[in-house]
């Protein structure tokens, strides 16, 4: 029965939910309650639980996303998925409470976690050419792999082919051993492990033995036409303007491209001008491309790293003469602990 809020309002009984199967419950939940907590923060409700119940409060339309939300995260744990929360906020999405759109893979369901990461996934649809640029941990290669995956699996296109410029991050590795796959294995170990993340391993490995699935460094692109293919180059604010040139115009018939990189993070050596930059600048009203932007705000990492990238730019901005560096800049925007009652059996966050 709905009771009275102060003015004559009601406020809506909580929906109830129950569980059959209790080993199920600690994986929906979470580590320390964190999926619970992704939906709570997402919908602005409150979740309570008691042995295999569940009792969620807030309004009409938020609780009943939620609870579909929840019934579809059961069912698919109970098929043997890994539930953690980039599935609740797939989850949430499918249930009508995002908005946004969700990326299917073999492993597991894809959602934006914010408006920009949204609009980046709608240009990789919509557009042959896009440039997603912004600080590391926004989700700019993971979401373009994602994007990849997606459309070889739906027969959009015949290969994926991930490439990264081989430009060692300030240390020097000195000479690498092995064949040439293992000398480059370690400037590509990122997309590895996004394509790991969205495949069964059997899988990955399989159509990279076929040729469906390419990882190559950049010098290996010169002289192709990569047709019919979804094709990324990572990292690449460490490519030189003749190297940029040189991967755009690979770009053939039925395929797709998706640049990524950062502009603060510029490993060339000191004088030689960014392939990204020089694209950004010289492309930027061209039809049939799209830049996505992505800011520190838009970080999907630990909190931490929000914070991290705020204060290397601000101090790069305090050397620029932008902005004076003794104000120290407000807190907003980062996660604030909270503690949440759940009854017996659910620990507290």
């Amino acid at each position: 029965m709905a009771r009275k809020l102060p003015g004559g309002r009601e406020r809506a009984a909580p929906v109830q939910m129950q569980f059959e199967d209790n080993r199920l419950l600690a994986q929906l939940f979470g580590e320390h309650d964190r999926n619970l907590a992704v939906l709570e923060d997402r919908l602005g409700v409150s979740v309570a639980s008691r042995g295999n119940r569940l009792a969620i409060s807030g309004s009409d339309e938020a609780a009943a996303v939620a609870r579909t939300a929840l019934a579809s995260l059961y069912r698919d744990l109970s098929h043997g998925a890994e539930i953690g929360p980039a599935e609740v906020e797939a989850a949430i999405t499918r249930a009508g409470g995002g908005g946004g759109t969700v990326l299917t893979t073999r492993k597991r369901a894809i959602a934006p976690r914010n408006p920009a990461q949204d609009a980046y996934i709608r240009a990789l649809k919509e557009c042959e050419l896009v440039f997603g640029v912004g600080p590391a941990g926004t989700g700019k290669t993971y979401l373009a792999v994602a994007c990849a995956v997606q459309a070889l699996l739906a027969g959009d296109v015949e290969h994926i082919i991930l490439s990264r410029p081989a430009v060692e991050a300030g240390e020097r590795l000195g000479f690498l051993p092995g064949d040439i796959r293992e000398k480059v294995d370690p400037y590509l170990r990122p997309l590895f492990d996004a394509l790991y993340d969205m495949l069964p391993g059997d899988q990955v490995i399989k159509r990279m033995t076929s040729g469906e699935i390419e990882i190559a460094p950049l010098a290996f692109m010169r002289g192709r036409t990569l047709a019919h293919s979804f094709i990324i180059l990572d990292e690449a604010q460490n490519t030189t303007t003749m190297q940029m040139k040189m991967f755009l115009t690979r770009l053939g018939e039925g395929s797709r491209m998706a640049v990524t990189g950062d502009l603060t993070q510029v490993d060339l050596p000191p004088g030689t001008r960014s392939g990204l930059l020089d694209a950004v600048e010289t492309l930027e009203s061209t039809p049939g491309i799209r830049f996505v932007r992505f800011s520190a705000e838009d970080t999907v990492r630990h909190p931490l790293v929000n914070r991290i990238v705020n204060a290397y730019e601000r101090a790069d901005r305090a050397r620029r003469g932008l902005i004076d560096p003794n104000v120290v800049p407000s807190s907003g925007g980062v996660g604030k602990n909270r503690v949440r009652s759940r009854g017996p059996g659910v620990g507290d966050v």
